[in-house]
């Protein structure tokens, strides 16, 4: 009974406060800074720009990429560098439904996501993202996802 009660009066408030903290596309503002170093790497690959892909990362961080159960692991630098060549595709990776996860300084993101050339979906699968706040500013530390040919376009 005793936790009970200390729920209603501690905790209650503070649920009441972070619902309140919610902004008008359904995010708490914390969400969107976790989110925003992620959309300024994937705003980097459609640019094909390696500074700009690298820019929200963590220096020595790796990124692990699951191809027909085989992972591909690289680091940030090796990843900006191939995603950074000269190509006449257009290109973009968008998330969906992200579900952010939020401990002080340490984030995690997964969401679902599609891989598009020249606007269609050329693969798609499940980002995982490991987020560090240095200074007060998001740093993606790590990057695994999925990948498959087999898509259903996402709303």
């Amino acid at each position: 009974m005793t936790s009970y009660i200390k729920c209603i009066v501690v905790l209650c408030p503070i649920v009441t406060a972070s619902a309140m903290a919610v902004s008008a596309n359904g995010m708490s503002a914390q969400d969107q800074a976790v989110l925003a170093p992620i959309q300024a790497m994937f705003d980097g690959m459609s640019k094909r720009d390696a500074a700009a892909i690298k820019a929200p990362t963590l220096a020595g961080g790796t990124m692990v990429l699951m191809r027909d159960g085989k992972p591909s692991q690289m680091t940030f630098e090796t990843f900006a560098e191939r995603v950074s060549q000269p190509g006449k595709t257009q290109i973009a990776e968008r998330i969906h439904h992200p579900l952010v996860r939020v401990d002080n300084d340490l984030a995690v993101v997964w969401a679902p996501f599609d891989f598009l050339v020249d606007g269609k979906i050329d693969h798609c699968g499940t980002d995982l993202f490991n987020l560090v706040r240095v200074d007060g500013k998001w740093m993606i530390a790590s990057v695994a996802d999925t990948g498959s040919k087999y898509c259903t376009p996402k709303k």
